[in-house]
């Protein structure tokens, strides 16, 4: 049981403070007024306020205004009544009001017969809803009620005041109560006047804006009517302006399945969010325009590593498909392979653990098998590189619940780290292994867009530090810094150590019917390239009754 029943309360007037202090330049005469009005209520009537602020919707009903630290909802609400924050005489329509009552209260206030009250409550609403087309408050809709509603006036300016003090709409209120019990921990940051997301008022409400046409967008709305809804180019705020791209992108993604063809190439034609350059390649491939589609791949620099591979990939076919004789050929890396003959579970396990566990079965002592997949590569880049992940960067961090930078999903956040990076990176050179394990010893459990916390263990660091040589994580790491948003991702699903002689080796699973995927064969062909222990893993399911085993590989 929490010690201070105001523990909201409290972590509300943390964000006013917050924001008071880093904001005071950008907020409007409504938002600075509200903080001079906040602080000067009685304390029940602002915890009531954070109360129904960080609940869902906007009418309350008073029986469900219910909290001992509050005490008398009715008074407690006048002085808000009185702010012009809630509003107690709220006219309502039906629509709004069967919401706020159950089946036997719309029975009862509408004096429903016993047939009636037979029906499912959705069946009520729509009978009712036809007989009543004028809103009118609460106390006139159920006249024999004691109970009132109260309608919260500034859900809008506490969803914006959200917005200042976390830079996005994703995290919310419960944040403060999830890091108070411990659920989850944070890096911490000494706070600075750079330590905010937004830098004008103008950048607000951009973002603003851009919610409000990516929900259009997700709910269906036409794709050009949200395109005549974007903002344009945002100046000064990086962050922003990637986040706008990538909104371009995702509309032109629904001109595309709209088949709406040019309209998609005409956005794709000035996007600058990575995978651009290759939709236009397919729509020109898709219109048999060879020419157009091959100055796209040889045009310009790609943004970002994996489009650089995909639009090499596609020249030699365009070539052909031209009459183009000659260019260099990409040297093809053939990655090895061995089979498993298993029999097929009588439970949908998958196809990666059975592998797992039958390669441990027999093996030698100390070998171990595990499925790591994404997990323990990463999580050796981030504990080696804590320090050029979470670097003071001016804008990087401006509240206490950051698991990565703001910046992270920007192509730019490897290149404005590069010395802090290449200084870590650098280590591997020395005692990068007590580097490791002193952060995991005193980082442990503290949230970081790297680190897979519920995969690594002891043991588990022990035998990759032993097994892993570090010129291998130079490589893994070097290719993670290419590409940060796709190069994190692709390793194999399972390692395979051999403690007592310092050796690895790296599988992809794969089922029956199952085949690479773009990134697992980008990077088990960087692998192989460099001489790194990887394989692929395919499994075939044997007869019933019939199980056999192809001879185990070796190492």
């Amino acid at each position: 049981m929490r010690a201070d029943p105001f523990y909201y309360l409290n972590n509300f007037q943390t964000v006013l403070a917050t924001l008071a202090e880093r904001y005071q330049d950008l907020l409007s005469t409504e938002e600075r007024r509200f903080l001079a009005q906040f602080g000067a209520l009685p304390r029940a009537a602002r915890a009531l306020l954070v109360r129904m602020v960080m609940r869902k919707g906007a009418l309350f009903r008073e029986s469900k205004l219910n909290y001992a630290e509050i005490g008398d909802t009715r008074s407690a609400v006048q002085p808000l009544v009185a702010a012009g924050w809630v509003d107690d005489r709220a006219a309502l329509r039906f629509e709004q009001l069967h919401g706020l009552l159950t089946k036997a209260q719309l029975a009862q206030h509408f004096g429903l017969g016993r047939a009636e009250r037979q029906r499912t409550k959705a069946r009520i609403v729509v009978d009712l809803r036809g007989r009543f087309a004028q809103a009118q408050p609460y106390e006139s809709w159920c006249a024999r009620c004691e109970d009132r509603v109260y309608r919260l006036l500034i859900g809008a300016l506490c969803e914006r005041f959200r917005l200042m003090f976390f830079g996005n709409f994703r995290q919310g209120w419960s944040e403060f109560v999830l890091a108070d019990l411990g659920i989850f921990s944070y890096e911490r940051f000494a706070r600075s006047e750079q330590s905010r997301a937004f830098r004008s008022r103008e950048h607000v409400e951009v973002f603003q804006q851009l919610y409000r046409c990516r929900e259009r967008l997700h709910s269906g709305d036409p794709p050009q009517e949200v395109r005549g809804e974007m903002p344009a180019p945002v100046n000064g705020c990086d962050w922003l302006e990637d986040r706008r791209q990538r909104l371009l992108f995702q509309i032109a993604r629904a001109h595309e399945r709209a088949r709406d063809w040019s309209a998609a190439a005409a956005i794709y034609a000035t996007c600058t969010h990575p995978g651009s350059r290759s939709r236009a390649v397919r729509i020109c491939e898709r219109n048999h325009d060879w020419a157009a589609a091959r100055a796209l791949c040889l045009g310009g620099e790609p943004l970002g590593e994996a489009e650089r591979e995909h639009l090499q990939r596609l020249v030699p076919r365009l070539n052909r498909k031209l009459g183009i004789a000659g260019g260099e050929r990409r040297r093809a890396w053939r990655v090895p392979e061995f089979e498993l003959l298993l029999e097929r579970p009588a439970t949908g396990r998958a196809v990666e653990y059975l592998v797992r566990d039958h390669l441990a079965q027999g093996a030698p002592d100390g070998t171990t098998v595990q499925y790591v997949e994404n997990g323990l590569i990463n999580s050796l880049f981030g504990l080696l590189c804590w320090g050029a992940i979470f670097a003071p960067i001016p804008g990087a961090f401006f509240h206490d619940f950051h698991r990565a930078p703001a910046d992270f999903a920007s192509g730019e956040f490897y290149r404005r780290r590069r010395r802090e990076f290449d200084r870590c990176l650098a280590e591997l050179d020395g005692d990068y292994r007590q580097i490791i394990r002193r952060n995991f010893s005193e980082k442990t459990g503290i949230q970081s867009p790297f680190v897979a916390w519920g995969l690594l263990s002891e043991p588990l660091l022990d035998c990759a530090l032993a097994c892993f040589p570090a010129d291998h994580l130079r490589c893994w790491f070097e290719w993670i810094t290419r590409d940060v948003q796709r190069n994190r991702s692709g390793f194999p699903d399972l390692v395979q150590f051999w403690p007592a002689h310092r050796r690895y080796r790296l599988i992809e699973v794969k089922g029956p019917g199952d085949r690479l995927q773009h990134s697992q064969r980008r990077l088990l062909e960087f692998c192989e390239s460099h001489r790194m222990p990887v394989a692929v893993c395919r499994v075939k399911w044997a007869a019933a009754g019939r199980a056999c085993e192809l001879p185990l590989p070796t190492a």
